[in-house]
């Protein structure tokens, strides 16, 4: 039970506007609700309408409740701009679940040296691990890769996916993720991939769906300086007027600690491989799906390539990767960081036990 409590929770809309709610608690019900942010509403004591509405509402009240409710509240006449009602909800959610925005963390940038594909993956693992303990702080990486590969989905089915003649030919190293969605084609060098770490109180009260999207806005607005016009396709793509430029796929953990789950709630992992400069043409040779999905798209030609960022931003590789580093600095805390040597022995273990084993791999044959 908890008396008297006053909670604070934000929600930044995807490319909307912020959404602040401030709830007193007093045993187990919300006593009073006071929603404000930047955002535009018509008419104007619809905002005292949609406090009312939440007002008295369980302290665990749903995201659909409580927007159902709102819903109710302002009727169809009033005018949300750069919100909606479910974005209230989450902002009551996120207070009441005591979630942490973006500024309440500093997160370290990794960009190390290229590694195996089967360690990329024991990465991932260790490192959220290592953020769910409470070992790590948040952080971002930026992965190089050693060689060429095909990274599966956890669930995705090995020969229904990968054509084994045309992998052995391109020298194609195929590994499984811990996260689910579909298969990336990766050439060093013509993609750039990242990882976010991240405790499990930055997404509270956001569903799967719209976390991709809260953790993505800051890469839409890295693409912006850029130059590219990018913008989220549900559920997990990043895509230009020109096509699909990445695809990002989420991972949450438990702490193995319960103290530190308690307080950070788990972790999220949150990775996305964009194409730089992928040959199209092999890639539809190693991946049957995606030869059946571009062939749809008139993708025949032996010289066709897949080269968003490349040809949108006519600048390097490298030069892109700064560009988006440099970007992440602007909106949020950071510091330059490493792997620790416990977190890449994890990793070798990891590879040793899973990653690197045909158990792993073919799990779903």
């Amino acid at each position: 039970m908890r008396l008297g409590v006053t909670v604070r929770g934000e929600y930044k809309v995807p490319g909307g506007k912020l959404v602040a709610a401030d709830v007193e608690v007093d045993d187990q019900t919300l006593t009073a609700v006071r929603i404000s942010g930047d955002f535009f509403l018509e008419p104007d004591d619809a905002l005292e309408s949609i406090d009312r509405a939440l007002t008295g509402l369980p302290e665990d009240a749903s995201v659909a409740r409580m927007s159902a409710m709102v819903e109710a509240a302002i009727g169809p006449d009033t005018h949300l701009i750069g919100f909606d009602p479910d974005a209230v909800a989450i902002a009551v959610r996120r207070a009441v679940g005591r979630a942490t925005s973006w500024s309440d963390h500093t997160f370290e940038i990794v960009h190390g040296a290229a590694e195996t594909p089967q360690l990329q993956m024991a990465l991932d693992q260790a490192l959220t691990e290592a953020v769910a303990d409470g070992s790590r702080g948040p952080t971002l990486r930026i992965w190089e890769w050693e060689r060429n590969a095909v990274v599966i989905g956890s669930f995705q089915s090995y020969r229904n996916e990968i054509d084994q003649e045309a992998a052995d030919r391109y020298d194609v190293t195929v590994v499984r993720r811990i996260s689910g969605g579909g298969a990336m084609f990766i050439e060093p060098g013509n993609t750039i991939t990242y990882s976010l770490y991240a405790p499990g109180s930055l997404v509270e009260g956001l569903s799967f769906e719209r976390s991709y999207a809260f953790l993505d806005d800051w890469v839409l607005g890295a693409l912006s300086d850029l130059g590219i016009a990018a913008r989220y396709v549900p559920l997990n793509d990043i895509t230009s007027p020109i096509g699909k430029i990445g695809g990002a796929a989420q991972k949450r953990l438990a702490s193995r600690d319960p103290e530190a789950r308690n307080k950070l709630g788990g972790a999220v992992l949150h990775h996305v491989t964009m194409s730089y400069d992928i040959d199209a043409n092999k890639m539809t040779q190693v991946l049957r799906i995606g030869r059946e999905k571009l062939s749809d798209k008139g993708t025949t030609s032996a010289n066709k390539r897949v080269d968003p960022l490349r040809s949108q931003t006519g600048m390097p590789r490298a030069a892109v990767i700064e560009a988006f580093k440099d970007h992440f600095r602007s909106r949020y805390a950071t510091v330059d960081g490493a792997i620790a040597d416990q977190e890449r022995q994890r990793a070798e273990q990891l590879v040793a036990e899973k990653f690197g084993a045909d158990d792993w791999l073919y799990r779903v044959p």
